[in-house]
């Protein structure tokens, strides 16, 4: 059954993003909150869906950003729809904040980078292909600015706080094979729900149980060893 009314949420940065999809009706809100999203999320949530006429129990799917993004918030918005969803035994379906970015640029082709700390970038290359779908050129890695794969072509578009971050390296990393560059990206749930619509309607989504985020890197700081070999 194709879903009428869903979902989409994301804590994958400092920002929390909510959009609802009822309907042909879009609902969302975008708001910076810091490391809070723990805290109001719910709040958040309740006041979207009564601005959207909805209840919990009119969500037929749940939608959330996997990731690559900040761990504890990755685990945040995993975690909330996964308890949403059980109650109801609606589909959930993950999707890369990366790909949300790339959606979001408008651009046909586009290179997203993620500051991941560590000095380092979630980095990946999308294609807009003419259904207003992306498909991935590069899949996604965590690598350092001054190494990320590079695509085979020019008129691309860099997206994304890597590109605030760690602007210079990455420019000149990719020289004339970027025509633009939009650093103020951020993934939202609104490209999410874009996304992942189709994707539903086509018997994409799966148990809440199974839903996980896309980590790409398994820890968040070096120890003081490791910080000590990386002085110049």
């Amino acid at each position: 059954m194709r879903p009428v009314n869903v979902l989409a949420l994301d804590t994958s940065t400092d920002r929390l993003s909510l959009a609802v999809a009822r309907g042909a009706a879009r609902f969302e809100r975008d708001l910076t909150v810091g490391q809070r999203h723990a805290e109001t999320v719910f709040a958040e949530l309740r006041g979207l869906l009564a601005e959207a006429r909805l209840t919990v129990g009119d969500i037929d799917a749940y939608v959330f950003g996997a990731g690559p993004g900040a761990f504890t918030g990755l685990r945040i918005a995993c975690g909330v729809v996964q308890g949403l969803a059980e109650a109801r035994g609606a589909p959930v379906l993950g999707v890369s904040c990366l790909e949300a970015i790339a959606w979001a640029s408008g651009a046909d082709r586009a290179v997203v980078c993620i500051d991941a700390r560590m000095g380092e970038v979630y980095h990946a290359a999308y294609r807009r292909a003419a259904d207003n779908t992306m498909t991935v050129v590069i899949p996604p890695s965590v690598v350092a600015p001054d190494a990320v794969p590079l695509p085979e072509d020019a008129g691309w578009t860099g997206c994304g706080s890597g590109f605030r971050v760690h602007g210079s390296a990455l420019t000149a990393r990719h020289g004339p094979l970027l025509s633009q560059v939009n650093a103020d990206l951020h993934p939202t749930a609104i490209a999410m729900l874009a996304i992942a619509l189709p994707r539903l309607a086509a018997g994409a989504g799966g148990e809440p149980s199974l839903a996980a985020p896309m980590y790409l890197r398994d820890r968040v700081a070096f120890t003081v060893a490791e910080r000590a070999e990386r002085k110049p």
